[in-house]
């Protein structure tokens, strides 16, 4: 599909959100989909878009979508393609029903994430999991996930590593930002010059989502990949871009300089199909050893890039690394979008 082609409907559910505001900003202009119709809470409902969004994302306002009037989520859909932003609470029902209805959902929510029938997917590690939409004969359409924000950026650096020398042992502590926590309110103004070391689910849902990521497709499911995983999960004070600090344990040895080429060269699908929002390197290096940092690199790529740097070596078979991703662009909306275009490009819609 070109730019000169006519651009796809997509609604937009839980829009007024922080990442429901990311989605109609990285959709604004997009060559293959263009946001009809947007959906959030019944306190939303009726209002004029602008209105009801209270706009904190650093990107301009679509100006096309000012006067577009909210529906409340539960409302009838046009758009046969669904991004949902939604919270976790009402997600699974909201959709479900659009499944039901004969949509195609790509969810940022955790509800479906872990269902064996659900494809979790990041586009340039396990884009073949989408098969799994075959297996979704409940109903007409079809729901895939986006995973967790903090599990993306891991995933992503270690898979070069799994591919090349397999992985026995991981441990990850993560310093997630606040937007990650939604809308500000009193909760995470509180986070100014603060550290909290507990994220409610974030550890379990980090942990287990990794599994299925980095399985393997059988056809009807996904076996799930077998390293040990531990992960800490903290909030900080940065507002986007959630820093890992990672030490993985390698099957195989390794030096540096096999490492760094592996990071540099990894791509995936996205990239050799030249999806709208493939960043290309999809994994940035840095050797800086005061390198990767939220404030100087989250933006990369449009906030699609995943950076590696501060790499260490304890033993040929013993790194430590640090990881960057941006949590609302790459971690989310991005993310879900690009997942949208490798289903349109593969056929699935």
């Amino acid at each position: 599909m070109t730019a000169d082609e006519t651009r796809i409907p997509v609604a937009v559910l839980g829009a007024t959100g922080t990442v429901g505001q990311r989605f109609v900003a990285l959709l604004d202009n997009h060559p293959w989909f263009e946001v009809r119709e947007l959906l959030a809470s019944p306190r939303s409902a009726g209002r004029a878009y602008y209105d009801a969004a209270d706009w904190i994302v650093p990107a301009p306002r679509p100006a096309g979508l000012a006067g577009l009037t909210v529906r409340p989520v539960g409302a009838e859909v046009d758009s046969d393609l669904c991004f949902s932003a939604l919270d976790a609470s009402v997600a699974r029902e909201a959709e479900h029903q659009l499944a039901r209805q004969g949509k195609l959902v790509c969810s940022n929510a955790g509800s479906w994430r872990m269902e064996p029938q659900v494809p979790l997917i990041v586009p340039e590690i396990n884009p073949e999991h989408i098969e799994l939409l075959e297996s979704q004969t409940d109903w007409q359409g079809g729901i895939m996930c986006n995973p967790n924000c903090s599990t993306i950026g891991l995933t992503l650096a270690l898979k070069p590593l799994q591919d090349r020398y397999g992985l026995a042992r991981v441990s990850v502590v993560t310093l997630q930002a606040i937007s990650g926590a939604g809308m500000p309110t009193t909760r995470t103004l509180g986070m100014l010059a603060n550290v909290v070391p507990f994220i409610p689910g974030e550890e379990e849902k980090l942990e287990r989502e990794a599994f299925k990521i980095l399985g393997t497709f059988a056809g009807d499911g996904v076996i799930p990949a077998s390293f040990e995983l531990a992960a800490q999960c903290n909030r900080v004070p940065v507002m986007d871009g959630h820093t890992l600090c990672v030490t993985v344990e390698l099957e195989e040895e390794a030096r540096r300089d096999e490492l760094l080429h592996t990071w540099r060269n990894f791509g995936g699908m996205p990239q050799d199909l030249e999806l709208p929002s493939a960043p290309d390197p999809a994994i940035e290096v840095h050797e800086d050893d005061a390198s990767p940092q939220p404030a100087l690199h989250r933006d990369a790529g449009g906030g699609m890039t995943v950076h590696v740097g501060r790499i260490r070596e304890r033993s040929p078979r013993e790194w430590m690394f640090t990881t960057l991703s941006h949590n609302t662009v790459r971690g989310a909306a991005g993310g879900s979008i690009l997942l949208a275009e490798l289903a349109l490009a593969t056929g699935r819609f």
